[in-house]
């Protein structure tokens, strides 16, 4: 029998803790838009640029720039978590957009957005598996160097 006072530990959070990560506090907008949108079952979730600034291929190389993008994805389930309660209410990791600030003969942007992606599949397990696109762009909010942004499914309720 539990206790009515006990605090339910939600199972990714459970899957965070096995896998070793602390998501960092949520981010608050820097202008006039919210972190996430409900439509329906779907939870669009705004773009978030990495803390790593520069060009991939120049300033910053490649295995440099995927960590951005497995920080910048950790960045975006703190908001993920904070607007819904729970990760428990994911239920499907539908499409992540990726841009990659890239020098001009940069051609490696789906090996950086790989670091975002294979955070969500060991978060998620299956549910993680997503559409992507992994686009290069010659500047960033900020001078960033990754910046992302997601489509999700939600249950209604927490599980």
């Amino acid at each position: 029998m539990s206790n009515e006072n006990e605090v339910r530990v939600s199972k990714i959070d459970k899957r965070l803790a096995e896998l070793g990560i602390t998501l960092p506090p949520p981010k608050k907008p820097v202008a006039d838009y919210v972190g996430c949108k409900q439509s329906g079952s779907l939870l669009f979730v705004s773009a978030l640029v990495s803390k790593t600034r520069g060009a991939a291929g120049a300033e910053v190389d490649t295995d440099e720039a995927a960590l951005a993008a497995e920080e910048t994805v950790l960045g975006l389930l703190a908001i993920i978590r904070d607007h819904l309660g729970s990760l428990d209410r994911v239920t499907s990791v539908d499409k992540m957009i990726g841009f990659v600030h890239s020098a001009p003969t940069f051609t490696e942007q789906p090996r950086v957005v790989d670091g975002a992606s294979r955070v969500l599949n060991a978060v998620f397990g299956e549910a993680g598996r997503h559409a992507r696109t992994a686009t290069g762009v010659a500047q960033l909010p900020f001078g960033a160097t990754v910046q992302l942004e997601m489509i999700l499914t939600i249950s209604e309720r927490k599980r």
